[in-house]
Formats: C-alpha cells, sequence, structure tokens
C-alpha cells in the first residue's frame, strides 16, 4: 500500500494548553511537550497564540528558538498587530485565521458582506508572506460555510494571488460526521485549490479522529491537526495518539515513533490535570486490558492478534490480564505463574470461585487480593 501523503501539526500547546477549560501550560511544561512531540517525529508544533500576553509571546519564541526539528506554528487573527507578534517570535508559520459562515460574520463581525471579510484576511496573508514565514490561510467553521464555493474562492484566492501555502478547513463546533467530512474535502480538492489543504477537526459528535482520518483518507487533506490526549475546548479535538495509530494501520505511515504514545499521554495528562477515561482507545488505563476468559484463552494460545487490533507493544504499552467474574482457569493459572505460583488442579479451582465471588460482590480483585487468596491456597486455608 502506497503511505498517505500527510503531516501532523499538533495543537496540544494551543489549542490543548489554552482553550481547554481550567488548563494552562507553564513554560516548562510547554517545552517538555515540545520536545516529546519532537521526538515522536511530529512535522509541525503550534506553540502558541502570541498576540494574548507577553507571557505568551516569549513562550512561544522560546520554542522557536530551542533546536527543534519539527517546524513551529502559531495562530494570528487577520490584523496586523497579530502578525506582527507572530513575526517577532522568529516562527516557521503563522496560521491566520478569519471566520467564513454567515453565522459567525454576523454575530462577530458585523459585516454581512463576507467578500468584504475576505478582502481584508487576504491583505494580512500577503503582509505575513512578505515577511518570509510560511502562511496557512485558515477557515474558522467552515464545515457550516454555505457554499463551499466560498470556500474554494478563498483558498484558491489566498494562494494564487496572495501567498499562502496552506489552507485549512476547521470544523470549529465538531458537527460533521465521516460522509460529510469525505464530501465536503472531495469538493474542495475538486476545486483545484493549488496548495496543501489542512484539517482541523473537533470532537462535539465524539467524530474528531473518524473525519480527520476520513479526510486524509479522501485523498486531500495533507496537514492533520491533533491534540495529545484529544484536549481542547469543549470535548476536545481529534486524539494524536488515534490519528496515528490509524495511519499506521490503514494509511501504511509508519514514520512516527508510536512508542512513545502512552508516555507522551501521561506527560500531558499531569501538565492538564484530564486524565484519558480508562476506556480510551491506545492509552485508556483498559486499553490493553482483558478479562474474558474465552478471550483471554485465545491470545495465551498465540497470537494475541485474535482480540487484540493494536499490538500493546507498538505504542509502547502492555497487556493486562483483570482477574473477575469473567475469568477462566488458564487465565488465573498464568497470572498466578506471573506471581510466582505454581497451583495445582484444587487450588486453582479454589482461587478461581474466590476470585468470581469477590467480583460478583463488587470488590475489586487487586493484585494484594489475588496474592492472598493464591498464599491461602497453597496453606490450606481460606481467605473471607
Amino acid at each position: 500500500m502506497k503511505p498517505w501523503h500527510i503531516e501532523i501539526c499538533d495543537v496540544t500547546l494551543r489549542d490543548g494548553g489554552e482553550q481547554t477549560p481550567g488548563v494552562s501550560f507553564t513554560r516548562d511544561e510547554k517545552m517538555t511537550i515540545a520536545h516529546a512531540l519532537d521526538e515522536i517525529g511530529v512535522e509541525v508544533i503550534e506553540a502558541g497564540f502570541p498576540v494574548v500576553s507577553a507571557a505568551e509571546k516569549e513562550c512561544v519564541a522560546a520554542i522557536a528558538g530551542s533546536g527543534l526539528s519539527a517546524r513551529v506554528c502559531c495562530l494570528a487573527r487577520a490584523l496586523k498587530p497579530d502578525i506582527e507578534a507572530a513575526l517577532d517570535c522568529d516562527v516557521d508559520m503563522v496560521s491566520i485565521f478569519f471566520a467564513t459562515s454567515d453565522l459567525h460574520i454576523r454575530h462577530k463581525y458585523h459585516k454581512p458582506p463576507r467578500e468584504e471579510v475576505l478582502d481584508g484576511a487576504l491583505d494580512m496573508v500577503e503582509f505575513a508572506a512578505d515577511h518570509g514565514v510560511q502562511v496557512r490561510f485558515a477557515a474558522e467553521d467552515a464545515s457550516r460555510t454555505d457554499p463551499p464555493a466560498f470556500l474554494i474562492e478563498m483558498y484558491n484566492r489566498g494562494g494564487v494571488e496572495h501567498g499562502a501555502n496552506y489552507v485549512s478547513f476547521a470544523d470549529t463546533v465538531g458537527c460533521l460526521t465521516p460522509l460529510e467530512t469525505h464530501a465536503v474535502v472531495s469538493e474542495i480538492l475538486e476545486g483545484g485549490p493549488p496548495h496543501q489543504l489542512c484539517i482541523h477537526c473537533h470532537n462535539d459528535l465524539g467524530l474528531a479522529a473518524a473525519n480527520t482520518v476520513t479526510a486524509a483518507a479522501a485523498g486531500g487533506a495533507f496537514q492533520l491537526h491533533t491534540t495529545v490526549n484529544g484536549i481542547g475546548e469543549r470535548a476536545g479535538n481529534a486524539a494524536l495518539e488515534q490519528v496515528l495509530v490509524a495511519l499506521r494501520m490503514k494509511g501504511g505511515v509508519d514514520r512516527y515513533d508510536l512508542t512513545r504514545l502512552q508516555e507522551i499521554s501521561r506527560l500531558v495528562a499531569r501538565a492538564s490535570g484530564v486524565f484519558p477515561e480508562r476506556t480510551r482507545p491506545i492509552v485508556g488505563e483498559n486499553a490493553f486490558a482483558h478479562e474474558s476468559g474465552i478471550h483471554i484463552a485465545a491470545i495465551l494460545c498465540d497470537p494475541p492478534s485474535t482480540y487484540e487490533y493494536v499490538p500493546p507493544e507498538l505504542v509502547g504499552g502492555e497487556r493486562r490480564f483483570v482477574l473477575g467474574k469473567h475469568t477462566g482457569r488458564r487465565a488465573l493459572e498464568h497470572v498466578a505463574k506471573a506471581y510466582g505460583f505454581d497451583l495445582s488442579d484444587d487450588e486453582a479451582r479454589w482461587v478461581l470461585e474466590q476470585v468470581k465471588q469477590k467480583s460478583e460482590g463488587k470488590c475489586s480483585v487487586t493484585r494484594e487480593v489475588l496474592c492472598s487468596l493464591l498464599r491461602a491456597a497453597k496453606e490450606g486455608g481460606i481467605v473471607q
């Protein structure tokens, strides 16, 4: 399979760290996360929104000057002071955004003729391009912009006439489904923008990663926007770990170091205070946990792929067997042996019965509880 033609722009430091309610990364945290993203192989890191404050501007400049292999990007409205602040940071790329839906233009700009708003934004694209930085021209609320012909006009004029290197489509309120994403991306590409298309998806319907991967699979979206653990405003953004694994498994893209995904997930969770739910794909506590006796028996027989599509070692994870009411004999013996206990048939039968009883009573069978049962079995005793 020919690998999909994509790159990753991770926006954890901006959309994740500055727009997630209650979250604000320190400068040191941002630097640590930026280096971790760089080590994974992320091509573009969006470091922040420098016009917001002097401290934010200093932080963006520090990341831009830290010698990363990744290109450093920052956000700017289509306003000259925003772009000048970005240029002061010596970033590689400036993402200039403006709202394109009638709803946003009416309530944010109070200027119903969107052509007037577009002309002003294009002047700012040209201003930034004239200063030698790469420019990403981004349509905010693109998914509710009708008709798409306006987006195509915006993208073509931005690139051909005013020097943008990238154009970006934002599903700002996360309202699209994968089928809708495929349709609109295909329509935009048929309109012939002469530059790279970016996709920026929010997760309000729980479809951000799916929409991002669909946009790439449609043969069009080149730059895919993500955040670690999917953090971001409201329900978050497309999760880096989910997108990268999908690219490896479905898109033939194997240049990212996926073994670092659980490590960076924990790093961002500690810094943000937002921890992935247990059942979260790739990085959740239960992502590679098994309790069903049928499943565990099959995995122990090899290959693990009988009940694991993503190998845990691919993403720096470990397979874990959880003992409970669905546990079978083979799983118990496997775990017991790992803890240094070799059980007879009678001992295994008794321990398994105790495990099931405790589990049905909603008592967690922790390692400590299990080891006490195993010791009791070996000693011929009973633990209540």
